[in-house]
Formats: structure tokens, C-alpha cells, sequence
């Protein structure tokens, strides 16, 4: 989301795009990875994010019960895998959410 003007021509909030559902630290890092990566196997977020299946299943689940992940079930080697992408919902979302982070730290640097 941008900081221009709205449909009634006064700018919109910058902070509008602050999503509690992506701000938790894991959901974020989740956000993060799929949007970089585009699809990851359950298996390496886990791993990426050294959290346990069930932390992680919750996180999953909060994040697809809001419409921006979405999985992929496939049997790879035998085994059942499960593979999780940002959907257009959730990846607007992360972004929005990304601008609204900045607008609240603003984008000056760090003093010397």
C-alpha cells in the first residue's frame, strides 16, 4: 500500500496496512520466506524457522484461515509433503504490512 491520495483525493494513513494476523514474529518470517522463495516445503520453514510441526502448523494455520497462505499437498519420495505459498491476498497483505512497518520507523538511518 502507498501513502497516496485516496478515492476522496486526502492522503491515505500509512499505517493502514499494519496486520496484526502478519506482525506476530513467526507469521512475519513466514510472510518473509514464502514471498522470497515463492513455494517452500513445510519441512525447510520449519527449519528456517527452528520451531516445532505443531508451532508451526498453528502459525499456518492462522495465516490460511486469513486467506494469505495457502498449501500443496503432493507425495514426493514416498512421503506425503506438504508445500506453502503466499496466495495474491497474502502477499498484498505482507507488503502493505511491510510499508506500514516503515512509515512507523520512518526512513531515516541510524544516528552515528
Amino acid at each position: 500500500m502507498t501513502a497516496g491520495p485516496g478515492a476522496t483525493g486526502q492522503p491515505t494513513d500509512p499505517l493502514a496496512g499494519f496486520d496484526a494476523v502478519i506482525h506476530a514474529p513467526n507469521r512475519l518470517r513466514i510472510c518473509a520466506l514464502l514471498d522470497t522463495a515463492g513455494e517452500a516445503e513445510f519441512g525447510l520453514v520449519q527449519r528456517q524457522l527452528g520451531v516445532s510441526a505443531s508451532v508451526l502448523s498453528k502459525h499456518i494455520t492462522v495465516l490460511m484461515d486469513a486467506g494469505y497462505v495457502e498449501q500443496r499437498k503432493a507425495v514426493r519420495d514416498t512421503r506425503h509433503r506438504v508445500w506453502l505459498r503466499l496466495t495474491g491476498q497474502g502477499q498484498e497483505a505482507y507488503q502493505g504490512h511491510l510499508a506500514a512497518l516503515r512509515a512507523i520507523v520512518g526512513t531515516t538511518g541510524p544516528t552515528p
